[in-house]
Parts: C-alpha cells; sequence; structure tokens
C-alpha cells in the first residue's frame, strides 16, 4: 500500500484532489471525509434550482460516494465531521454519525473545509424565515417553503453574486423580491460606473432595490417578519435571504497549529503547503495572491478551487505544481442582462497604489448590419507600460467570449497592443471584422500613444469651469435627444468648416455616443492647434453615471390594454402577439430609444398625425415605461396596436391609424365635453413643475384638450429668465427680486440644500436622458396646450405680462371654472 492521503471537505476542491490523486497515483489510499450527506453538488447551481429553471434536483449532485468508489476506489466518508488535526502526531479526530468518534492516521492532508455564511448578531436574527443558502439541505429548506401557499413577500439582504441570483429567482417563483445593500452599490468586483447598469436591470425587472442602507433588526409580527433598516425604513417579508458573504469555516482547526490570515483564512504557499508538515490547504477557506496586485486576498470562487485542488494532489504525487494567483474572473446573470468582469478593478489598484488608465467602449455584439446586433459596454483597465490590469463588461448578448479573451490575455501577462491584434473569429452573426476586444484595445493603444488624450466623466469639473468648453459632436438630432448642459452642437462631419465657433483659449472637452466619432474629432481639433479631451465612452457611458434606480410601478402584463379581441399572450417572453401578420410592412419607421417618458409618446403622436389612415407605425423603445404606456395610448386614441414585443433592452411596438377612428386633432380641441384636463399649478417648486407638465403633455398625447392655470408661486415657472424692463412700484419690484425668475432658477420641495440637492436632480436628469422642464414647456406649446396665468396673482405678486414667456393667456378664476366644468380630470398642484 503505498501513502495514505486523508480529504477533509469535498465540493470543488476536495473532491477534485481526490479525483487527480487517484488519476496520478492508483496505489495511495484516499479518504474523504465530509460533514453532510452530499460530497460534491453543483453549488453554483443551487439558486436556479429554488428558481425552477433547474428543475431535476439529482443533477445538482456531481459525484456520489458510490460513484467515487466505483471509478475512482475513494473511500468517502459521509455524515463524518473532522473536528480537530494533531500535526504532531499526523492524526486527525472525526465525528461520524454511524461511527461515532475516532481517529485516523495520514501521511498527508488535504484541508478543503470551505466557508460558512455570516450570521452578524443582529437581533432577531434567528427567526425560522431567515435562510442562508450554502449546501443541498439549505436549498431543500428554502425550496420547500417557497413552495408554500401564501409566501408573497421576499427580501433579499446582501447584494453579493448569491443575493443577486436569490432575487432573480424568486422573482421568477412570482414573489415581491426587495433587495437590500448596505453598500453604496451591489455586486463588489464591478466599478460603479458599470454597476449601475446591473442595479437598472433589477428594477426594471420588478425587484426593489435599497442600497446604502443595512440591517438594524428582524422582529416577528404575525406571519412576517418586519426588516428594520439603519435610515428606518421597515420593510415585512414572508421569508428572507440572508447574503451577506462568506466567512472560512476553519473553526475546528484553531487549536491545529495552523498559520491564519487576518481574517482566519488558512495561510499557503504556491504548492498550497500549509505551515504544517505534509498539510495542503484549498478552495474557499485559503488566503490568495491576488495575480494583478501580487498582494494576499481572499477570492471565494469554484474555478480557483477546482485549480487548487488539482494542484494539491500534483503535489502530493510529487509533480512540483505551483499556483500562480486568482484574478477573480467571474459571470453573472442579471434576468436578461450578462455582467462579467476579470482582473483588479479600480477600488482594488487604489488600495494597492497603483497607477492605472480606464477606458470605455460600447461595441454591438455582433456586426451592426446583421439583424439582433445588440449594444454591450465594455470597460479596459491598464498601466501605463500597457499591461491589461482589468475588465468588466456588461449587455444583453456576446459580454462572455469578450472577457474570456481579456482574462486569457490577463493570465499571460498580455497588453493593449495584444488585443488590437488579437485575430479573433469572425462572421457576422457572431462579431465584427474588429471585434469589440480588437476596439478596446485599439483606444487604449491611442490613449498611451498620446494620439487621444482621454478623459472619464467623473474627472471632468462640469460647474463653472471658465476654461473648458463642452462639445457634442453628434448629429443634430441626436443632440435633440438629449445632451448636456452647456454643451454646443458641432456634429464631427461639419467640424472642419465650423471650427472658428470654438476658443483655441480654452480645452475643448467633447464627446460623441460612444467614443469613435469623438476620437475622430480629437484628431481633427488636436491637429488644428486645439486643445482637447475626448471623453472615452461618450454620452452613453454619461447616461450611466450617477444612475439611481427607484422601483416601478408594477402593472398586469396580462391585460388587454389595447381593447383588441384577438390578442394573445407569450407565456415565456409576456410578449403581446395580436396578429403578426399584419406586422410584416410598415410605412413608417420611429426609433426612440433614449428618451424617457413622455418623450417617446409624443414623438409616437407626431409619426402617427403624419400618416395615413391605415398605415402602420412600427416604434422601438428603450423605457421601460413604454411598455404601459403604449398599451393606454392606442386604447385611448383609438389606434390599433397590432404587436407589442418586449426583448432585454428592447421594446418593439407595431401601432396601425385607425381609419374606422381616426386620431383626435389636438390641436383642434375638437373632442366631446366633460374629457379635457384642467391642472391648477399653485406651487413653483421644481420636481412639482415637473410633475405638473408630464402629466400634461401626457393627456395632451391622447388627443385631450389641456389647461394649465398658474396663480400665486406658480407663476414663476413662466417667467422669461432674463429681466425684463417693466416700471414697477417698491413693492412689485422687491418681490421680482426675490421670486426665481424661470424654469433654471426653481429650487425642489424637498432636500434642497442650499442648492445642492436641485443640482444634484437636474445632473440626474441630465445623465438620465431625462426632458427637462424647459422642454416641457416648449413641447406643452407646441401641442396647443394652454397656459393661462391668474391675472388677480399677478396684480398681487407685481408681476407683468411682458415678464412671461411667449404664448402664455390671462385670465382670471371664471376662466378656470369653465375650464374645470368641461374637464373629467382637475388637478391642484
Amino acid at each position: 500500500m503505498g501513502k495514505k492521503v486523508l480529504i477533509v471537505g469535498g465540493v470543488a476542491g476536495g473532491a477534485s484532489a481526490a479525483a487527480r490523486l487517484r488519476r496520478l497515483d492508483e496505489t495511495a489510499e484516499i479518504i474523504l471525509f465530509e460533514r453532510d450527506e452530499y460530497i460534491s453538488f453543483a453549488n453554483c447551481g443551487l439558486p436556479y434550482y429554488i428558481g425552477e429553471t433547474i428543475k431535476d434536483r439529482n443533477k445538482l449532485l456531481v459525484q456520489t460516494p458510490e460513484a467515487m468508489k466505483a471509478r475512482f476506489n475513494i473511500d468517502v466518508r459521509n455524515n463524518s465531521e473532522v473536528i480537530s488535526i494533531d500535526a504532531k502526531n499526523k492524526k486527525v479526530a472525526v465525528k461520524s454519525k454511524t461511527k461515532g468518534t475516532y481517529e485516523e492516521s495520514y501521511d498527508y492532508l488535504i484541508l478543503s473545509p470551505g466557508g460558512k455564511a455570516i450570521r452578524p448578531n443582529i437581533p432577531g436574527i434567528n427567526s425560522e424565515k431567515i435562510f442562508t443558502l450554502r449546501n443541498i439541505p439549505d436549498t431543500d429548506i428554502i425550496k420547500a417553503y417557497v413552495d408554500k401557499k401564501g409566501i408573497n413577500h421576499a427580501v433579499v439582504i446582501g447584494g453579493g453574486f448569491i443575493g443577486v441570483e436569490m432575487a432573480e429567482n424568486l422573482r421568477d417563483r412570482g414573489l415581491n423580491v426587495t433587495l437590500v445593500e448596505a453598500a453604496p452599490h451591489i455586486l463588489a468586483p464591478f466599478d460603479p460606473d458599470m454597476v449601475v447598469m446591473a442595479e437598472k436591470e433589477l428594477v426594471e425587472n420588478g425587484i426593489g432595490l435599497i442600497l446604502g442602507d443595512g440591517v438594524k433588526s428582524f422582529e416577528e409580527i404575525g406571519n412576517q417578519v418586519q426588516i428594520a433598516l439603519g435610515s428606518n425604513t421597515k420593510i415585512n417579508a414572508d421569508i428572507i435571504i440572508l447574503a451577506i458573504g462568506v466567512s472560512p469555516d476553519t473553526g475546528f482547526l484553531k487549536e491545529s497549529g495552523l498559520a491564519f490570515g487576518p481574517k482566519g483564512h488558512i495561510i499557503v504557499n504556491e504548492k498550497m503547503e500549509t505551515n504544517l508538515e505534509g498539510v495542503y490547504a484549498v478552495g474557499d477557506a485559503i488566503e490568495v495572491v491576488d495575480f494583478i496586485t501580487k498582494q494576499k486576498t481572499a477570492i471565494a470562487l469554484a474555478g480557483p478551487a477546482n485549480k487548487q485542488g488539482r494542484i494539491a494532489a500534483d503535489n502530493v504525487a510529487g509533480l512540483n505544481a505551483t499556483y500562480k494567483g486568482t484574478q477573480g474572473s467571474s459571470i453573472l446573470k442579471i434576468f436578461g442582462l450578462t455582467a462579467a468582469s476579470t482582473g483588479a478593478n479600480e477600488r482594488t489598484l487604489q488600495r494597492a497604489n497603483m497607477l492605472y488608465q480606464v477606458i470605455y467602449v460600447h461595441p454591438v455584439s455582433h456586426a451592426s448590419y446583421y439583424p439582433g446586433a445588440i449594444p454591450m459596454s465594455l470597460k479596459l483597465i491598464f498601466n501605463e507600460e500597457g499591461r491589461v490590469l482589468g475588465a468588466q463588461g456588461i449587455g444583453y448578448d456576446g459580454v462572455d467570449k469578450r472577457i474570456d479573451v481579456i482574462a486569457t490575455a490577463i493570465r499571460f501577462n498580455g497588453t493593449v497592443d495584444d488585443l488590437a491584434e488579437l485575430e479573433l473569429s469572425y462572421a457576422p452573426p457572431f462579431s465584427s471584422a474588429k471585434d469589440p476586444v480588437n476596439m478596446a484595445g485599439f483606444v487604449a493603444q491611442n490613449v498611451l500613444a498620446g494620439r487621444m488624450n482621454a478623459v472619464a466623466w467623473k474627472d471632468i469639473e462640469r460647474d463653472g469651469n471658465e476654461d473648458t468648453m463642452l462639445l457634442d459632436v453628434r448629429t443634430e438630432l441626436e443632440f435633440s435627444n438629449g445632451h448636456l448642459d452647456g454643451a454646443i452642437n458641432i456634429p464631427v462631419d461639419s467640424l472642419r468648416d465650423r471650427m472658428s465657433e470654438l476658443d483655441k483659449n480654452k480645452t475643448i472637452v467633447e464627446y460623441c455616443q460612444v467614443g469613435l466619432r469623438g476620437y475622430i474629432a480629437a484628431r481633427i481639433l488636436s491637429q488644428n492647434g486645439f486643445k482637447v479631451a475626448n471623453v472615452t465612452g461618450g454620452y452613453k457611458t454619461s447616461s450611466m453615471l450617477g444612475y439611481a434606480p427607484e422601483k416601478p410601478e408594477t402593472n398586469d402584463s396580462n391585460q388587454n390594454s389595447s381593447g383588441s379581441s384577438n390578442m394573445s399572450i407569450d407565456p415565456d417572453t409576456q410578449a403581446i402577439r395580436i396578429d403578426e401578420n399584419k406586422t410584416e410592412n410598415y410605412d413608417k419607421q420611429l426609433d426612440t430609444c433614449g428618451l424617457c417618458c413622455p418623450g417617446p409618446l409624443m414623438q409616437v403622436k407626431a409619426s402617427i398625425d403624419e400618416l395615413k389612415d391605415g398605415q402602420i407605425l412600427k416604434v422601438t423603445a428603450s423605457d421601460p415605461g413604454f411598455y404601459e404606456d403604449i398599451k393606454a395610448w392606442c386604447k385611448r386614441t383609438n389606434n390599433e396596436l397590432l404587436d407589442l414585443n418586449k426583448i432585454p433592452g428592447n421594446i418593439t411596438a407595431f401601432i396601425k391609424k385607425n381609419a374606422g377612428n381616426a386620431v383626435v386633432n389636438q390641436n383642434s380641441f375638437d373632442v366631446p365635453a366633460k374629457d379635457n384636463k384642467t391642472i391648477v399649478v399653485f406651487s413653483g417648486d421644481l420636481d412639482k413643475a415637473l410633475a405638473a407638465f408630464i402629466i400634461a403633455n401626457g393627456a395632451a398625447s391622447m388627443g385631450k384638450k389641456v389647461t394649465m392655470f398658474f396663480t400665486f408661486w406658480g407663476l414663476n415657472i413662466l417667467r422669461k429668465p432674463e429681466k425684463i424692463e417693466v416700471k414697477k412700484g417698491l413693492i412689485d419690484s422687491m418681490f421680482g427680486a426675490m421670486m426665481p425668475r424661470g424654469t433654471n432658477k426653481l429650487k425642489i420641495s424637498k432636500m434642497n440644500m442650499g442648492g445642492m440637492g436641485t443640482a444634484m436632480m437636474r445632473k440626474v436628469m441630465n445623465d438620465k436622458n431625462i426632458t427637462s422642464l424647459d422642454e416641457l414647456v416648449k413641447a406643452a406649446i407646441d401641442s396647443g396646450i394652454e397656459l393661462v396665468a391668474c391675472q388677480m396673482s399677478m396684480d398681487v405678486m407685481g408681476i407683468h405680462h411682458e415678464e412671461l414667456i411667449d404664448g402664455v393667456k390671462l385670465g382670471g378664476v371664471g376662466y378656470m371654472l369653465g375650464e374645470a366644468e368641461d374637464s373629467n380630470v382637475n388637478f391642484f398642484i
């Protein structure tokens, strides 16, 4: 008989070590101890069994004791817990469910105890309705609980990989789910500028997301548990999943003489050897070297654990194998979205005091001319020598293979030149001749070579910088659909002819949609004597930053909102299918992607107005609210919704202008009596003014006559921004000086914080491409909405007609009441 090897713990590390060692040494005596019943299972698949994507429980079991014995001649002892180690005498103590407590000697010992779920000392945490997920028994208990009747509300504590996966799978089971994360963002491997896309995907799929708020206590109230957060927010739940992280399960080793890191992980060398002779350790319980920073860390991933088990077995067999570090390559499904990362993120590099640069690209998943090309976002991090340090990717298609390619380059100490030079497989359905990985390499090369001064949005001083000019080089249409405050628009194709409009004494900070046209513009300007900074990632990256998700209202997708009698619901995608034959041909196409409510509806109405009766409009949108809005719009305007389909990242609708029930002409106001809408605007707060004009434009887009009656503080919304010379008395002049003049001077009603809150709100609106108040006012006037200023209030406030924007009528209470009489909806704001 050869050497005797004991392995403590199965799953990824221990089971792979056992199988590898047997393949290398047929004579070794190998005994594998597993505390639980199951020695090797797909722990990464556990959430998907609970969510019933994986329906067969047996598919979670990778190996059984019987199979391990038959194929590898390994003595598997499950339900056997190793409770201590005697390193001096090379023995372990075992507590067996069937054999009691006994000792077993060894020549070599491989430890793979894994990690255990963290359960902090929070009041009420021992409730039977609070669960953790680490193994098959945990899975069985959670699934059985979810299967019960009356389990409707779930709260997941922790926004790591398991937390996000559990939130998605519980939502797929039909539960109302809230995810609570104490940190400012979920998914720690991703930087904030990328992870906001994942957070948005959760929210758009009905997950309530609470960030930056930790749990203070749990309390059972009736059949539910009430969760109190640090902000004093309270949430009730039928079931709670605790997923705030894992700690090394090494308590039984504390008296063994092993050396441990600061957080309790076993310290090993590159051969996976511990400080004890003949003792190796692998998996989630060990401290590893970060492949990028070369610093000690701990990364709980299945891939590294498998490799470490194999290396430990190699060294027991005398092969002298080494482990060269963990780079943390990981990937996650978030409903339709894919999020993947490899290498170091910015936080890790900052902690390690390593210098780096960042670029963003937003390529499509395959050739843009081949159907189904979907944009993705890639972030590449590299140093001044060009070595690739990390990458993050988020999108609906093609993200996985791009991050895998970059991960391979990182493992071989690759540079941005290597990424640019890689020859990757190409055909239109799969990629582009210049693959997204190549594109990232090209951009990084240009930065390092000094051909482009790339800056990130977070590094730009946007407010009050008199030394810069902000230049948008997209088309006029793109610019009109949304741009950054203070930007001037000169399309790149017109730039050579219009350079005289730019100031050579200032730095031109320019951007396009994703960065390519911006680079071209930068080359044109820099070679003509301008100081230029091109914003990496362009406008698309700016729209990702600062995203603060709020839970949208949920609607019943199965409701027949169009009024069509032949509508059907796709049971898998919840897409509305009315009559696909009607959508083979269409007369006009409208792309509203990037616009937020009410922009898409306003453009739909304008396009429908241009069509003849019976013609068909195809419209695409990215605003999640458009899915329900267009159903209601078609029903209220008597247009026919032929088809409505929602796929990840895109909503497509086909609308037929109804010949029998023509759309009401908004400007004619030829609407039935008692169907008008009246809004009395008393407040001059920015947020309330926005609400008033959003409601008004939404009603107008449905063909309703809308009257907005402005009184007292609401009059400030209508004031012109410039000072108008009007002869006034002392009191009137004092009122005029103290009150805000126009939309740009309005404050928000809550959290104004001396103007900081208002500035933050305007920035968030701009970043999310939400229509500004000025644009909403203009749209209201263009749509024929009546803006009426109360004459009596104007007299009191000392405001003259000349000070109001063009198109405002004057009226009194009688006019307002007359309009209200003909309205079936009256708002007071």
